[in-house]
């Protein structure tokens, strides 16, 4: 199995990322209904509303070999949401963590602590990536209070980065993590995950 191409699937206590299947759409489309998660106009959530659309693009991404997809379960089998390995570069060994969400009613949970903490381990450890990146609208407070939280550092902002579904543009936020960097963030994902326990 390459590393790089094939989506593994990452067992952790809270929560296991699997690689995403075809029959997981109609449980990301109530995922993302849940709590009109696609409401939020600066979430990526709203492609949800049109499951064929955002199917169509994740696995054309991932068919060309820039994604690795994956169906995020809780431990009684219950879908609660999806990330993926996103604008693969094996020559430059980085990658972006994106294309995430989750049902409301597991965040704050230690569910994302516990994915991002499988996702880098992944990533840095059996890759060998060198940096990781992670994005998100200008205008999420709360996504980029979480990121910061993870111990990702912040880039910059890319201003005028995406022009969005409803016409609108968007400034991204880039944060990301350096190998150099991993063994702290590693321990403070560590500490922050044993609060769950």
């Amino acid at each position: 199995m390459s590393v790089w191409t094939e989506t593994p699937t990452l067992i952790g206590r809270h929560v296991t990322l699997r690689p995403f299947a075809e029959d997981d759409l109609p449980a990301l489309v109530d995922v993302a209904r849940e709590g009109a998660l696609w409401d939020i106009f600066y979430a990526n959530v709203a492609m949800m509303k049109h499951p064929e659309r955002w199917l169509a693009a994740a696995t054309k991404e991932r068919d060309v070999g820039r994604a690795l997809l994956f169906t995020v379960e809780t431990p009684d089998g219950a879908v609660v949401g999806t990330t993926r390995y996103m604008r693969i570069a094996p020559q430059h060994r980085r990658l972006e963590i994106g294309g995430t969400f989750y049902a409301t009613r597991v965040q704050r949970t230690g569910v994302n602590t516990e994915a991002k903490r499988m996702l880098l381990a992944h990533a840095f450890d059996a890759m060998g990536c060198q940096a990781i990146q992670i994005r998100t609208d200008a205008l999420n407070k709360h996504s980029q209070t979480a990121i910061e939280r993870l111990g990702a550092k912040k880039d910059g902002i890319l201003r005028g980065h995406q022009v969005m579904a409803d016409g609108r543009i968007r400034d991204s936020v880039v944060y990301s993590i350096i190998d150099r960097e991993w063994p702290g963030v590693r321990a403070n994902l560590d500490y922050l995950l044993a609060r769950h326990e």
